[in-house]
């Protein structure tokens, strides 16, 4: 009988805490990764402005990347690409690395143990598979495991999409998440009501874990690799959360899927870099209706 221990190894990135999904994101695209913990540090400098630091604790049960460089290399790298991108040193935070080996000690219990429900609006509940919640008659829960794929429901620039969607998303409504992850949004919005839920990303690692996702919580997506300039149809109601100059990149396509009448949210925009978003908005002719911040993060509810 074999009774070697099979042992994992545990990487720790120094970041700016708003950057917490899109770099586990990174690590579920490219590493061996089975969960992600984030460790945050509230502090206040000389002029006693609250601030904060984190450390991203990674699990990992092997060394694999894609390139087979090193694992922390490998981040360091996907840190250029996000900084040759607009992000400054300040916003990424440094990606110091280290990496420890540990003996398995059922770390995936330990790891869901720090993990509870998350209360994204006063109806929204995200519920991992493993605890057991007792719902209130006017909740909506939403069965999904932290770490599956972009959009887990605990970051800010997933949570200001839900409340619009809460707040704008009529019975039967025709709706399309652009850069959908995890599926999360459209499975609020079909728990909402919508009649029609559309969702497409450009990789390809998220599309059978956004499909297992609305599985899991009985509604029916249609989710599929595709771009916004691609899609041949109008919806009352569009979801974009993606990297600010991806936002502006594409906003003329998000124009051409909406209805006349119709409405969208546009998140993922950290507060510094709004005005790029802004001028995109200006360009096409959009409307702002409505402005939501959460923290550093800022969204847009825009119509024609």
């Amino acid at each position: 009988m074999d009774t070697k221990t099979k042992n994992y190894y545990e990487l720790y990135i120094k970041i700016n805490p708003n950057m917490e999904d899109d770099i586990a994101n990174i690590c579920f695209e490219n590493l061996d990764c089975e969960g992600v913990l984030l460790e945050e540090q509230k502090f206040k400098d000389l002029e006693m402005t609250e601030t904060s630091r984190g450390t991203l604790k990674v699990f990992l049960r092997s060394l694999k990347t894609p390139d087979n460089s090193d694992v922390c290399e490998f981040i360091k790298s996907k840190r250029e690409e996000l900084k040759n991108n607009g992000f400054s040193d300040e916003e990424l935070g440094s990606w110091d690395c280290a990496l420890l080996e540990k003996q398995d000690e059922d770390w995936s219990k330990k790891w869901k143990e720090q993990w509870d429900v998350t209360h994204i609006t006063d109806k929204v509940v995200i519920v991992p598979s493993w605890i057991k919640y007792e719902k209130k008659p006017e909740e909506i829960t939403i069965s999904l495991d932290p770490g599956c794929a972009f959009g887990t429901g605990t970051h800010q620039t997933t949570q200001i999409p839900v409340k619009c969607i809460q707040k704008y998303v009529q019975l039967g409504d025709k709706v399309a998440d652009i850069g959908m992850g995890s599926g999360i949004l459209g499975i609020v919005a079909k728990k909402f009501g919508a009649g029609y839920v559309y969702g497409c990303d450009i990789d390809e690692t998220v599309l059978d874990v956004a499909k297992e996702n609305a599985l899991k919580n009985n509604v029916e997506c249609t989710f599929e690799l595709n771009t916004a300039d691609k899609i041949n149809e109008q919806f009352d109601f569009v979801c974009a959360n993606i990297l600010h100059n991806v936002l502006a990149d594409i906003m003329g396509d998000l124009k051409a899927i909406m209805k006349p009448s119709g409405k969208m949210v546009l998140s993922g925009i950290m507060d510094n870099k709004k005005q790029v978003v802004l001028d995109a908005i200006e360009r096409e002719h959009l409307t702002i209706l409505e402005t939501l911040t959460q923290d550093q993060w800022v969204g847009y509810l825009v119509t024609k």
